[in-house]
Order: structure tokens, then sequence, then C-alpha cells
């Protein structure tokens, strides 16, 4: 196993309603190996176009950047519909991007709610459309971006110990919800 790829951060956003009009938490869980060393938050606008933006800010002014060596994302949207560009998150941070989800996506549903629902729903469609297949991978769906399907699949075999879920995801999965709602409170 590639064992080079040991600092990560997951990140995931926290719970929000329906109608909620507010920003909306995202937590990172900054990983080195299965050592949890440290947690990166901030805000992202609900169903915005700020979600690449605050990530690769986030990163960027922590103490965590000069050894980050791959972003994990809980999909790729986060608040919503606040669609993530992993290309160029990819090209600010200079470190691969991999979404990880648990099942395939509906993506007939997610075109349709976007573009008959969501304010710049063309633009993050195709955005969406733009950040490559979705490829099965021990025993979960990924995107990704600057790493082999063969490294992804090491990686997280590696890192998921407790779920299917890599723990940096896993945990700023519990984290987020014990933020927002008082206690985790969903399988992660």
């Amino acid at each position: 196993m590639n064992h080079s790829l040991s600092h990560v951060v997951g990140f995931d956003d926290g719970p929000f309603t329906r109608d909620q009009q507010d920003d909306v938490l995202i937590v990172g869980a900054v990983f080195s190996g299965m050592r949890l060393e440290g947690v990166l938050s901030d805000r992202v606008c609900r169903d915005g176009t700020n979600a690449t933006r605050v990530l690769a800010d986030m990163v960027l002014r922590s103490r965590f950047n000069a050894h980050l060596q791959v972003v994990m994302l809980q999909g790729i949207t986060v608040a919503g519909f606040n669609v993530i560009d992993l290309a160029s998150l990819y090209q600010t941070l200079q470190v691969p991007v991999l979404t990880v989800v648990r099942r395939i996506p509906d993506l007939a549903a997610i075109r349709r709610a976007l573009l008959t629902r969501v304010l710049d729903g063309r633009q993050k469609w195709a955005l969406i459309q733009r950040s490559g297949p979705v490829e099965a991978v021990a025993g979960v769906f990924v995107q990704r971006v600057g790493i082999s399907l063969s490294e992804a699949d090491e990686l997280i075999k590696r890192l998921a110990v407790n779920s299917v879920l890599p723990e940096p995801l896993r945990t700023a999965h519990l984290i987020a919800g014990g933020i927002g709602m008082g206690e985790s409170r969903h399988r992660a």
C-alpha cells in the first residue's frame, strides 16, 4: 500500500433545513495517518457559489497547509447546491482532491433540480459534468483530480476503519453534526 499519502483533510457540511437561507457550517477534520491533528471550520452560502473559495482559503490559511497531501469531500456539493469546482480546488491547493459518497448520485434528479429550482443552475450543472466520472472503488463512489483510481482505492481502504467512509470524512461529519445539532445523530 502507498502510505505516502498520510496527511488528509476531510470536509463535510453541518446540518441545515430545507428553507434555511443563512450560511451553513463546513468542517474539516485534518488527519496525519489515523491521528486527528486538527479541525478547520467556516461557513458557506446555502445553494451559493463560494464553496471552492472557502475550502481553499480554509486550507491555505491553516497551519496544516504545508503538510497536506489530499483533500477529501463528502460529495461534490455542500450546503445544498453549492457546487465545488474540483479542478480549481486542485489547482489552487496543488494536492489531489477526492470526493467520496456511499451511493452513486442520482444525476438525473440533480440535473432536474438544478435546472428548475436553483439560481445559476445551468452553470452548476456544467461544473458537475466537468468534474469527471463517478467511479466505484473500495465499496464507495468517488470523483477524483490529481490521484489515480488505484491510489484512491488504497487510501480509502487504509483510512476506512470504522465505516466504509474514510476517517477524515467520518470525523468531519460527526463534528459538524455535533456542533449543528448539539450532538451527532446520523450514521457516519
